[in-house]
Protein backbone atom coordinates (compact mmCIF):
# COMPACT_ATOMS: atom_id res chain seq x y z
CA UNK A 1 0.00 0.00 0.00
CA UNK A 2 1.38 3.56 -0.38
CA UNK A 3 0.31 6.94 0.57
CA UNK A 4 -1.14 7.65 -3.02
CA UNK A 5 -4.07 5.41 -2.37
CA UNK A 6 -7.42 7.41 -2.08
CA UNK A 7 -8.78 8.06 1.26
CA UNK A 8 -12.24 6.84 2.11
CA UNK A 9 -14.61 9.43 2.49
CA UNK A 10 -15.98 7.98 5.19
CA UNK A 11 -12.58 8.64 7.36
CA UNK A 12 -13.54 12.37 6.43
CA UNK A 13 -13.88 14.32 10.28
CA UNK A 14 -17.07 15.79 10.03
CA UNK A 15 -17.47 18.20 13.27
CA UNK A 16 -14.20 18.70 15.44
CA UNK A 17 -13.89 16.40 18.46
CA UNK A 18 -15.54 18.16 21.15
CA UNK A 19 -18.60 17.95 19.09
CA UNK A 20 -18.74 14.38 18.84
CA UNK A 21 -20.15 13.46 22.01
CA UNK A 22 -20.73 14.70 26.11
CA UNK A 23 -17.29 15.39 27.81
CA UNK A 24 -15.44 15.89 24.63
CA UNK A 25 -12.05 18.46 24.40
CA UNK A 26 -10.03 19.01 21.38
CA UNK A 27 -7.54 16.75 22.25
CA UNK A 28 -9.28 14.26 22.25
CA UNK A 29 -8.64 13.08 18.88
CA UNK A 30 -6.12 10.19 18.05
CA UNK A 31 -2.47 10.35 17.66
CA UNK A 32 -0.32 8.11 15.63
CA UNK A 33 3.17 8.62 16.18
CA UNK A 34 5.86 7.31 13.74
CA UNK A 35 9.56 6.31 15.00
CA UNK A 36 11.11 5.26 11.69
CA UNK A 37 8.83 2.60 10.47
CA UNK A 38 8.01 1.79 14.29
CA UNK A 39 3.99 2.85 14.60
CA UNK A 40 2.15 3.56 17.65
CA UNK A 41 -1.15 4.80 18.42
CA UNK A 42 -2.06 6.91 21.49
CA UNK A 43 -4.93 10.12 22.13
CA UNK A 44 -3.36 13.50 21.32
CA UNK A 45 -3.87 14.03 25.52
CA UNK A 46 -1.03 11.20 25.86
CA UNK A 47 1.23 14.18 24.03
CA UNK A 48 2.89 15.32 26.75
CA UNK A 49 4.30 11.56 27.94
CA UNK A 50 5.57 11.23 24.42
CA UNK A 51 8.12 13.87 24.59
CA UNK A 52 10.45 14.97 27.38
CA UNK A 53 12.19 17.99 28.95
CA UNK A 54 14.18 19.92 26.66
CA UNK A 55 12.17 19.43 23.01
CA UNK A 56 11.00 22.01 21.89
CA UNK A 57 7.17 22.89 19.76
CA UNK A 58 7.78 24.98 17.24
CA UNK A 59 4.02 26.51 16.66
CA UNK A 60 2.42 29.11 14.48
CA UNK A 61 0.56 32.17 15.66
CA UNK A 62 -1.45 33.06 12.72
CA UNK A 63 -4.91 33.41 13.26
CA UNK A 64 -7.80 32.01 11.35
CA UNK A 65 -9.37 34.76 8.57
CA UNK A 66 -13.87 34.69 8.06
CA UNK A 67 -12.26 34.25 4.44
CA UNK A 68 -15.14 33.21 2.66
CA UNK A 69 -17.94 35.70 1.25
CA UNK A 70 -20.65 35.29 -0.86
CA UNK A 71 -20.68 36.97 -4.19
CA UNK A 72 -22.59 37.25 -7.55
CA UNK A 73 -20.97 37.60 -11.06
CA UNK A 74 -24.22 38.92 -12.71
CA UNK A 75 -26.94 36.71 -11.45
CA UNK A 76 -24.80 33.85 -10.88
CA UNK A 77 -23.86 32.91 -7.41
CA UNK A 78 -20.48 32.54 -6.77
CA UNK A 79 -18.15 32.42 -3.19
CA UNK A 80 -15.04 34.20 -2.49
CA UNK A 81 -12.04 32.43 -0.82
CA UNK A 82 -9.89 35.35 0.06
CA UNK A 83 -6.17 33.70 0.54
CA UNK A 84 -3.38 35.67 0.66
CA UNK A 85 -2.47 39.62 0.53
CA UNK A 86 -0.18 41.17 -1.46
CA UNK A 87 2.06 44.29 -0.37
CA UNK A 88 0.71 46.02 -3.50
CA UNK A 89 -3.35 46.07 -1.87
CA UNK A 90 -4.25 43.46 -4.14
CA UNK A 91 -5.61 40.09 -2.90
CA UNK A 92 -5.28 36.31 -3.91
CA UNK A 93 -8.29 34.50 -4.33
CA UNK A 94 -10.26 31.87 -5.61
CA UNK A 95 -13.85 31.58 -6.60
CA UNK A 96 -16.12 28.57 -6.13
CA UNK A 97 -19.74 27.32 -6.86
CA UNK A 98 -21.86 27.48 -3.91
CA UNK A 99 -23.56 24.04 -3.51
CA UNK A 100 -25.03 24.01 0.01
CA UNK A 101 -22.53 21.50 1.89
CA UNK A 102 -19.17 23.86 1.73
CA UNK A 103 -17.72 25.20 -1.72
CA UNK A 104 -15.61 22.31 -3.46
CA UNK A 105 -16.26 23.23 -6.47
CA UNK A 106 -13.58 25.52 -8.64
CA UNK A 107 -15.24 28.12 -10.88
CA UNK A 108 -13.71 27.36 -13.76
CA UNK A 109 -13.30 29.58 -17.46
CA UNK A 110 -13.83 32.66 -15.29
CA UNK A 111 -11.23 35.47 -17.76
CA UNK A 112 -9.62 38.20 -16.78
CA UNK A 113 -11.79 41.41 -16.31
CA UNK A 114 -14.38 39.75 -14.26
CA UNK A 115 -16.03 41.33 -11.81
CA UNK A 116 -18.28 40.48 -8.58
CA UNK A 117 -19.89 41.94 -6.29
CA UNK A 118 -19.40 41.88 -2.88
CA UNK A 119 -21.91 42.28 0.26
CA UNK A 120 -21.78 46.39 1.18
CA UNK A 121 -21.39 47.42 -2.29
CA UNK A 122 -17.73 46.58 -2.56
CA UNK A 123 -16.80 44.81 -5.91
CA UNK A 124 -14.15 42.68 -6.81
CA UNK A 125 -12.18 42.60 -10.34
CA UNK A 126 -9.86 39.60 -11.48
CA UNK A 127 -6.52 41.39 -12.75
CA UNK A 128 -4.24 38.28 -13.27
CA UNK A 129 -3.48 34.87 -12.53
CA UNK A 130 -1.41 34.30 -9.18
CA UNK A 131 0.71 31.78 -12.13
CA UNK A 132 1.60 30.39 -14.79
CA UNK A 133 0.61 27.16 -13.18
CA UNK A 134 -3.19 27.64 -14.00
CA UNK A 135 -5.97 30.09 -13.28
CA UNK A 136 -7.63 28.82 -10.26
CA UNK A 137 -5.69 31.91 -8.03
CA UNK A 138 -6.48 35.18 -9.26
CA UNK A 139 -4.73 38.60 -8.53
CA UNK A 140 -7.99 40.36 -7.57
CA UNK A 141 -8.50 44.25 -6.34
CA UNK A 142 -11.04 45.51 -4.18
CA UNK A 143 -13.07 48.96 -4.54
CA UNK A 144 -15.63 50.22 -2.29
CA UNK A 145 -14.59 48.51 0.68
CA UNK A 146 -11.81 47.58 3.55
CA UNK A 147 -11.24 43.93 2.22
CA UNK A 148 -11.02 43.03 6.33
CA UNK A 149 -14.23 45.10 6.91
CA UNK A 150 -15.99 42.96 4.49
CA UNK A 151 -14.62 39.69 5.88
CA UNK A 152 -15.75 40.97 9.38
CA UNK A 153 -18.74 41.48 8.62
CA UNK A 154 -19.91 39.14 5.85
CA UNK A 155 -17.13 36.11 6.11
CA UNK A 156 -17.38 32.86 7.39
CA UNK A 157 -14.74 30.37 7.84
CA UNK A 158 -13.62 28.38 4.53
CA UNK A 159 -15.16 24.86 5.06
CA UNK A 160 -15.44 21.71 2.22
CA UNK A 161 -18.12 19.35 2.07
CA UNK A 162 -16.94 16.51 4.06
CA UNK A 163 -17.74 18.82 6.84
CA UNK A 164 -21.26 18.54 8.53
CA UNK A 165 -22.18 22.37 8.61
CA UNK A 166 -20.66 25.41 9.09
CA UNK A 167 -19.23 26.48 12.27
CA UNK A 168 -18.34 29.51 14.17
CA UNK A 169 -14.68 31.21 13.32
CA UNK A 170 -13.51 30.56 17.18
CA UNK A 171 -13.42 27.05 16.12
CA UNK A 172 -10.99 27.27 13.63
CA UNK A 173 -8.54 29.22 15.79
CA UNK A 174 -5.63 27.55 17.63
CA UNK A 175 -4.79 28.20 21.42
CA UNK A 176 -1.72 29.99 20.14
CA UNK A 177 -3.37 32.28 17.82
CA UNK A 178 -2.77 35.97 17.98
CA UNK A 179 -4.54 38.62 16.20
CA UNK A 180 -1.57 40.34 13.85
CA UNK A 181 -1.38 44.57 13.94
CA UNK A 182 -2.41 44.29 10.72
CA UNK A 183 -5.47 42.75 10.31
CA UNK A 184 -3.28 39.83 8.59
CA UNK A 185 -3.69 36.24 8.87
CA UNK A 186 -4.51 32.72 7.57
CA UNK A 187 -7.13 32.09 5.03
CA UNK A 188 -7.46 28.25 6.43
CA UNK A 189 -6.21 27.27 9.89
CA UNK A 190 -3.32 25.89 10.58
CA UNK A 191 -4.68 22.64 11.97
CA UNK A 192 -2.18 20.89 13.37
CA UNK A 193 -2.22 22.82 16.33
CA UNK A 194 -6.08 22.59 17.23
CA UNK A 195 -6.11 19.73 19.10
CA UNK A 196 -3.96 21.98 22.22
CA UNK A 197 -5.85 23.59 25.05
CA UNK A 198 -4.20 25.61 27.54
CA UNK A 199 -4.47 22.63 30.31
CA UNK A 200 -2.31 20.14 27.75
CA UNK A 201 -0.11 23.18 26.76
CA UNK A 202 0.37 24.09 30.75
CA UNK A 203 1.43 20.26 31.02
CA UNK A 204 4.00 20.41 28.50
CA UNK A 205 5.12 23.56 30.00
CA UNK A 206 5.61 22.01 33.40
CA UNK A 207 6.99 18.71 32.25
CA UNK A 208 9.63 21.09 30.52
CA UNK A 209 8.45 21.22 26.69
CA UNK A 210 9.77 24.15 25.25
CA UNK A 211 7.56 26.61 23.02
CA UNK A 212 9.13 28.73 20.28
CA UNK A 213 6.09 31.11 18.13
CA UNK A 214 6.94 31.74 14.70
CA UNK A 215 3.96 33.23 12.03
CA UNK A 216 3.05 32.45 8.55
CA UNK A 217 -0.10 33.22 6.81
CA UNK A 218 -1.60 30.31 5.14
CA UNK A 219 -3.61 30.67 1.81
CA UNK A 220 -5.99 28.31 0.28
CA UNK A 221 -5.13 24.70 0.22
CA UNK A 222 -4.29 23.57 -3.82
CA UNK A 223 -4.02 19.77 -2.53
CA UNK A 224 -7.17 19.24 -5.50
CA UNK A 225 -4.76 20.41 -8.14
CA UNK A 226 -1.34 19.31 -7.13
CA UNK A 227 0.38 22.51 -6.70
CA UNK A 228 3.38 23.19 -5.20
CA UNK A 229 2.42 25.77 -2.35
CA UNK A 230 2.60 29.41 -3.45
CA UNK A 231 4.94 32.55 -1.43
CA UNK A 232 3.51 33.06 1.77
CA UNK A 233 4.50 35.41 4.17
CA UNK A 234 6.23 34.45 7.73
CA UNK A 235 8.05 35.54 10.40
CA UNK A 236 10.60 33.85 12.84
CA UNK A 237 11.22 35.97 15.73
CA UNK A 238 14.85 36.51 17.34
CA UNK A 239 13.73 34.46 20.36
CA UNK A 240 12.56 32.10 18.59
CA UNK A 241 15.48 31.54 16.38
CA UNK A 242 17.86 31.89 19.34
CA UNK A 243 15.97 29.25 21.48
CA UNK A 244 16.01 26.82 18.68
CA UNK A 245 19.50 27.61 18.15
CA UNK A 246 20.43 26.21 21.86
CA UNK A 247 17.69 23.61 21.79
CA UNK A 248 19.81 22.19 18.35
CA UNK A 249 22.86 22.62 20.02
CA UNK A 250 21.86 20.89 23.13
CA UNK A 251 20.19 16.96 23.70
CA UNK A 252 16.38 18.38 22.42
CA UNK A 253 14.45 18.25 19.96
CA UNK A 254 12.94 20.76 17.40
CA UNK A 255 9.45 19.39 16.65
CA UNK A 256 7.29 21.52 14.15
CA UNK A 257 3.45 22.04 14.68
CA UNK A 258 2.16 21.84 11.17
CA UNK A 259 3.55 22.19 8.08
CA UNK A 260 3.61 25.76 8.16
CA UNK A 261 5.87 25.93 11.08
CA UNK A 262 8.85 23.44 8.79
CA UNK A 263 7.84 26.31 5.91
CA UNK A 264 8.29 29.17 7.72
CA UNK A 265 11.82 27.82 10.35
CA UNK A 266 13.70 26.25 7.10
CA UNK A 267 13.03 29.47 5.28
CA UNK A 268 14.69 30.64 8.05
CA UNK A 269 18.03 28.35 8.30
CA UNK A 270 21.02 28.81 6.08
CA UNK A 271 22.91 25.91 4.73
CA UNK A 272 24.88 26.16 7.77
CA UNK A 273 22.41 24.77 9.62
CA UNK A 274 21.56 27.99 11.78
CA UNK A 275 18.30 29.31 12.10
CA UNK A 276 18.19 33.72 11.78
CA UNK A 277 15.22 35.95 12.31
CA UNK A 278 13.74 36.44 9.40
CA UNK A 279 10.15 38.16 7.78
CA UNK A 280 8.66 38.74 4.33
CA UNK A 281 8.00 36.21 2.13
CA UNK A 282 8.71 32.67 1.44
CA UNK A 283 8.70 30.53 -1.44
CA UNK A 284 10.06 27.18 -0.19
CA UNK A 285 9.00 24.22 -1.24
CA UNK A 286 10.52 21.70 1.10
CA UNK A 287 11.13 18.38 -0.89
CA UNK A 288 13.10 15.17 0.08
CA UNK A 289 15.67 16.38 -2.28
CA UNK A 290 16.19 19.67 -0.45
CA UNK A 291 15.75 17.97 3.29
CA UNK A 292 15.23 19.85 6.36
CA UNK A 293 18.32 21.58 7.87
CA UNK A 294 16.56 22.54 11.99
CA UNK A 295 13.91 20.56 12.30
CA UNK A 296 14.23 17.04 13.60
CA UNK A 297 10.33 16.11 13.97
CA UNK A 298 6.99 16.77 12.77
CA UNK A 299 3.26 17.14 14.57
CA UNK A 300 0.81 16.97 11.52
CA UNK A 301 -2.67 15.96 10.12
CA UNK A 302 -3.18 13.50 7.52
CA UNK A 303 -2.87 14.63 4.17
CA UNK A 304 -4.47 13.71 0.99
CA UNK A 305 -2.71 11.51 -1.84
CA UNK A 306 -2.49 14.60 -3.83
CA UNK A 307 -1.09 17.19 -1.44
CA UNK A 308 2.52 18.65 -1.92
CA UNK A 309 2.50 18.42 2.05
CA UNK A 310 3.62 14.81 1.70
CA UNK A 311 6.64 15.62 0.25
CA UNK A 312 7.38 17.73 3.21
CA UNK A 313 6.51 14.78 5.52
CA UNK A 314 8.96 12.57 3.33
CA UNK A 315 11.97 14.98 3.69
CA UNK A 316 11.79 14.75 7.35
CA UNK A 317 11.24 11.02 7.99
CA UNK A 318 11.68 9.20 4.79
CA UNK A 319 9.11 7.93 2.12
CA UNK A 320 9.19 4.39 3.77
CA UNK A 321 8.24 5.70 7.10
CA UNK A 322 5.61 7.67 5.83
CA UNK A 323 4.05 5.05 3.74
CA UNK A 324 4.30 3.24 6.81
CA UNK A 325 2.43 5.36 8.99
CA UNK A 326 0.03 5.87 6.54
CA UNK A 327 -0.98 2.16 6.06
CA UNK A 328 -1.39 1.88 9.76
CA UNK A 329 -3.76 5.09 9.86
CA UNK A 330 -6.12 3.68 7.11
CA UNK A 331 -5.72 -0.01 8.94
CA UNK A 332 -7.08 1.80 12.05
CA UNK A 333 -9.25 3.66 10.59
CA UNK A 334 -8.25 7.37 11.50
CA UNK A 335 -10.01 10.61 10.37
CA UNK A 336 -8.95 12.82 7.95
CA UNK A 337 -8.49 17.01 7.58
CA UNK A 338 -8.70 20.09 9.90
CA UNK A 339 -11.14 18.13 12.42
CA UNK A 340 -9.05 15.16 11.85
CA UNK A 341 -6.51 12.47 13.82
CA UNK A 342 -2.93 13.68 14.23
CA UNK A 343 0.62 12.46 12.85
CA UNK A 344 3.50 12.81 15.44
CA UNK A 345 6.76 12.09 13.43
CA UNK A 346 10.05 11.20 15.89
CA UNK A 347 13.44 10.97 14.86
CA UNK A 348 14.39 7.20 15.37
CA UNK A 349 16.06 6.39 18.91
CA UNK A 350 19.79 5.20 18.40
CA UNK A 351 20.57 2.53 20.19
CA UNK A 352 21.48 3.31 23.83
CA UNK A 353 24.88 1.81 23.86
CA UNK A 354 25.68 4.93 20.74
CA UNK A 355 24.01 7.75 23.20
CA UNK A 356 25.81 6.95 26.00
CA UNK A 357 30.38 7.74 25.93
CA UNK A 358 32.84 5.63 27.35
CA UNK A 359 32.35 7.75 30.89
CA UNK A 360 28.20 6.70 31.14
CA UNK A 361 28.89 3.40 32.56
Amino acid sequence: MSVRVRVPEGLSARVPAEQRGPGLDRDDVRLLVSRGTEVTHHVFAELPRLLRAGDLLVVNTSPTLAAAVDGRIGHARVVVHFSTRGDDGRWAVELREPDGRGTTRARAGTPAGTEVGLPGGARLVLEEPLSGRGERLWWARVSGAEVLRVLGEHGRPIRYSYTERDQPLSVYQTVFALPSPDGAGSAEMPSAARPFTARLVAELVSRGVQFAPITLHTGVASAEAHEPPYPERFAVPVASARLINAVKAGDGRVIAVGTTAVRAVESATGPDGVVRAAEGWTDLVVTPERGVRAVDGLLTGLHEPEASHLLMLEAVAGRAAVDRAYEEALRGLYLWHEFGDVHLILPEEAPHSERCDGNSW
